[in-house]
């Protein structure tokens, strides 16, 4: 028997009691435990055996059958509220029209001989509820998705389906493209929306309709249905067809216009959109091979050099005129790349041609008011200066009978030059003022001649330059340019009897304005050709022309300062 000794020597009582027969006794708490025990492995084997007597004909809380709440329902509580459904069953089909309005259809079960059936899911979803399954999935929501719940007549449904209006040929409208307009003169290039119509893509919608009456959906909206209808494939918003809008107004929206002085000449997108180009990528590109016609039409209006032109003159009649190289010429190969890269380049503007040569003024009279005249037969020059007369003068032309005829047409000054020295065959000559107008014929000085007019010409005639008196040529040098137009013709019944004489003091004046040409002597080519002219004309003077001469020590001077600067 257990003992335990205190620190006191005195003997503590055990806290177990024994029977008589030597056995431990349980106290009375053990056993009311063991009762209740018992009880509740009593309660909840009852509770087991209901739930799952339960549970086998009803579905538990949260059960969701294709989106349907059965909660605490049977299986055959399930089918009749399905049942339901199909009793008076309509399927409404809303369809896109042409117009992209809308108008609707209806499926109804009876005319596809619907009915309900079901397969096996709901058998199993009650089984997986019993043997514990209810306990286990307590507080958990459940989804039960049952197979096809109908069953309807085949060649009732296609016959159904075949009868919409979706369907039918004469509703349908196919889809079209957007697009761009062909250019249109003042609004260029627009874009034309595209037509959405409302073609069926076949295989789709019956796949929707027969899914839509399968889960007894009351309406269908194909629009909704993605890839119900075919869609065009290019749209007004389109990126790459904004682009290309916008590369071909780059060019149909150019405005060149040439100035001719009172005429224009456009060149616009009604022109240029004849050779805009598309590739099959859409690249846009501008044919520039119109440019070379283009500018040779320009030409063509406007060139006046080689082209005949007639001109009122003094004598108050009118001549035609072929000849002469004086007018418009474009330089035409240089206008093409000039107004090839402003086409390129989507540049508008005024633009004036590139020219080899220009003329006063545009138009038949291109000459202007400001020209040199003369009248090969009247042997007479005249000067007019915006439309003033400010010279006139006799003058000696081209021997004819040696074929050395002063050229008729309407030419212009090719440049001035004081002190120069014409040369030819078998001769050279000097003159002060150096007027040419076509190649080696111009007007100057005639420091060898007395006489100028009548019909000198005839027999003792120039080379064919128009030789003038020196106060003549002197004045007219100071008041012509390169380009002064120069309009040299014959008229019959001018002929004239006036004679100019060239005195002693012209002879002397040409000496004196030679050596005041001189200026500052220096080493070089053109004072020594400056020294070497007043010299020559000196020298051909006779006594009493020297004597005019009244800077004459100015040249000598000037020979003395040049030889020693050698």
């Amino acid at each position: 028997m257990a003992r335990e000794i205190y620190g006191n020597g005195k003997k503590k009582k055990s806290a177990k009691t024994t029977s008589p027969a030597g056995k431990v006794r349980v106290p009375s708490i053990l056993w009311l435990f063991l009762l209740l025990l018992v009880m509740a492995a009593s309660v909840a084997g009852i509770i087991f055996t209901v739930g799952e007597h339960y549970y086998r004909t009803h579905f538990m809380d949260g059960t969701m059958v294709n989106g349907v709440n059965v909660s605490g329902r049977t299986a055959e509580e399930v089918k009749s509220r399905f049942q339901g459904e199909i009793e008076g069953y309509s399927l409404t089909v809303l369809e896109r029209t042409g117009t992209g309005e809308h108008t609707e259809e209806t499926i109804t079960g009876d005319q596809i001989g619907m009915e309900m059936v079901f397969d096996d899911a709901l058998r199993q979803g009650l089984l997986a509820q019993t043997r514990g399954g209810w306990l286990k999935m307590r507080g958990q929501a459940r989804t039960l998705e049952l197979g096809s719940m109908v069953r309807f007549d085949e060649a009732a449904w296609q016959m159904k389906i075949d009868s919409l209006k979706c369907f039918a040929e004469d509703f349908i409208t196919q889809p079209v493209d957007a697009e761009l307009t062909d250019y249109q003169s003042g609004t260029g290039y627009t874009i034309i929306p595209e037509v959405v119509g409302n073609a069926p893509q076949e295989d789709v919608i019956r796949k929707a309709l027969l899914d839509a009456v399968n889960n007894l959906e009351t309406e269908l909206d194909l629009e909704k249905v993605e890839g119900a209808y075919l869609a065009p494939s290019v749209t007004a918003d389109d990126p790459a067809l904004t682009a290309r809008k916008e590369a071909m107004e780059k060019y149909t929206g150019i405005t060149i216009t040439y100035v001719f002085g009172e005429n224009r000449e456009v060149l616009d997108g009604d022109t240029l959109h004849k050779y805009v180009r598309t590739d099959k990528d859409g690249n846009v590109t501008l044919d520039t091979s119109f440019v070379e016609e283009y500018v040779a039409s320009l030409r063509k209006k406007y060139d006046t050099i080689f082209r005949p032109r007639t001109f009122y003159t003094t004598y108050g009649q009118e001549v035609t005129l072929e000849d002469g190289d004086y007018g418009w010429w474009m330089n035409y190969k240089k206008e093409e790349e000039k107004l090839t890269e402003m086409l390129l380049a989507g540049e508008s503007g005024e633009r004036t041609p590139e020219y080899y040569q220009t003329a006063a003024q545009y138009g038949p009279e291109d000459y202007g008011n400001t020209y040199v005249e003369v009248n090969l037969t009247a042997q007479h020059l005249f000067f007019y200066q915006d439309g003033i007369l400010r010279l006139e003068s006799d003058f000696v032309s081209g021997n004819e009978k040696k074929k050395n005829g002063t050229p008729e047409g309407v030419y212009g000054i090719t440049y001035k030059e004081r002190n120069a020295t014409l040369k030819g065959e078998n001769y050279s000559s000097a003159v002060s003022y150096w007027m040419p107008f076509n190649e080696n014929v111009g007007l100057h000085d005639a420091p060898w001649r007395r006489q100028f007019g009548q019909n000198i010409y005839l027999s003792s005639g120039s080379h064919g330059c128009v030789n003038l008196p020196y106060k003549v040529a002197k004045e007219l040098y100071g008041m012509v340019s390169a380009g002064t137009p120069v309009i040299v013709y014959h008229l019959e019944g001018t002929e004239s009897d006036s004679l100019t004489e060239q005195g002693s003091f012209e002879f002397a004046q040409a000496v004196i304005d030679a050596i005041d040409y001189i200026g500052e002597v220096q080493k070089t080519e053109q004072s020594e050709k400056k020294i070497k002219r007043a010299r020559e004309l000196y020298d051909d003077l006779n006594s009493e022309e020297r004597s005019m001469v009244t800077n004459y020590d100015d040249l000598t001077a000037a020979e003395a300062a040049f030889k020693a600067l050698k």
